[in-house]
């Protein structure tokens, strides 16, 4: 986030995530053959409206960022809002980093609009605690299905505490903040110093500048002090978040109702949330390989036909992956045009 050269960064950025982009895609060729295959055998009014949930999807990520940014007094459209989180999404994939990635992102493109790097670190910050938020009272729900059904097992339990942490984590940077910008900067000093020691093998050089983290914390200090003060006016984007959740759920249902497998509010609900938990915690960039193994067995466990929940977990995954892939690249693109 701290980077010495913002405007080389921008370039070097944007030619590094279109090559992992690319590379993604390329590695990944036989999984995406395999859900084109899927994808025939549904019904296409059903595909087609799982599309249109996704795009809502993207619409309501933007409006969250608007929101986010109403709170912070600033001001943007939610066209651009839309095209940048689809584009941090997209660099979260092929860079994954727990949001890291898709942040600093947010930040080199805060100087094109005339907008206050430290506003927009603390709006995504924002963002991500909600988004945590709000899928930890879906989670919550998950798990209850998966414990009155008996299918509650321990990696579940232990993925769970990770997503509480990781928003633990978030939510303790925000109090820091509120707090005092010195330990703000401090903390973050001390995450440069980690990158940086990280990094310093493969670059031979400092990544993150450990004074610039400080100066960052005073750029955001006094937007963090107001929080408390605004702390009401959160709940519209926690909303938002919320409502962010629910439309992927939607997409689930819609893609059972495709190839007309039964379902419960129950198998949705405890399907969605293992699907969601491990695709966060997962080591792979965004799940790959791993929610394809995990989702059909989760599914299974709520009584789903086997050979159906692998057909359902392809599907989904062709919707709210790799749709948003490319739909996310295709945004980056547009805003490196426009500048």
């Amino acid at each position: 986030m701290f980077v010495y050269n913002l405007p080389h960064m921008r370039k070097f950025i944007f030619i590094l995530v279109v090559f992992l982009g690319a590379a993604f895609v390329y590695l990944s060729f036989g999984e995406l053959e395999s859900i084109a295959e899927t994808l025939q055998h549904g019904s296409i009014w059903f595909l087609l409206l799982a599309i249109l949930i996704q795009f809502a999807w993207f619409l309501m990520t933007g409006m969250i960022f608007q929101s986010l940014y109403h709170v912070l007094d600033m001001h943007d459209t939610l066209y651009r809002l839309a095209l940048l989180a689809a584009s941090a999404n997209f660099i979260n994939i092929v860079a994954p980093s727990i949001g890291m990635s898709g942040m600093a992102f947010f930040i080199s493109q805060a100087g094109r609009n005339g907008q206050s790097a430290g506003k927009v670190t603390v709006a995504n910050m924002l963002f991500l605690f909600l988004d945590y938020m709000a899928f930890l009272v879906v989670l919550t729900l998950g798990l209850i299905v998966l414990f009155r059904r008996n299918d509650l097992d321990p990696t579940e339990i232990v993925a769970s505490g990770v997503i509480f942490t990781v928003a633990a984590g978030f939510g303790f940077l925000l109090y820091l903040g509120a707090r005092s910008a010195e330990a703000l900067g401090n903390a973050l000093a001390r995450m440069a110093r980690l990158v940086n020691r990280v990094a310093y093998p493969f670059i031979q050089r400092a990544y993150l500048s450990e004074a610039r983290a400080h100066e960052f914390a005073h750029e955001m200090a006094s937007d963090l002090k107001s929080l408390p003060e605004k702390f009401h006016s959160l709940f519209l984007p926690f909303l938002y978040a919320f409502a962010s959740k629910a439309l992927l759920i939607c997409v689930l249902a819609s893609v059972f109702l495709a190839f007309r497998v039964p379902f419960s509010a129950g198998t949705i609900i405890g399907g969605f949330a293992i699907a969601y938990l491990f695709l966060i915690v997962s080591p792979t960039p965004a799940g790959v390989g791993i929610i394809e193994g995990v989702m059909p067995l989760a599914l299974s466990s709520l009584r789903v036909p086997w050979s159906a929940a692998v057909v359902v977990t392809l599907a989904y995954r062709g919707v709210t992956f790799w749709l948003p892939l490319g739909v996310g690249a295709i945004a980056l693109r547009v805003l490196e045009r426009e500048k």
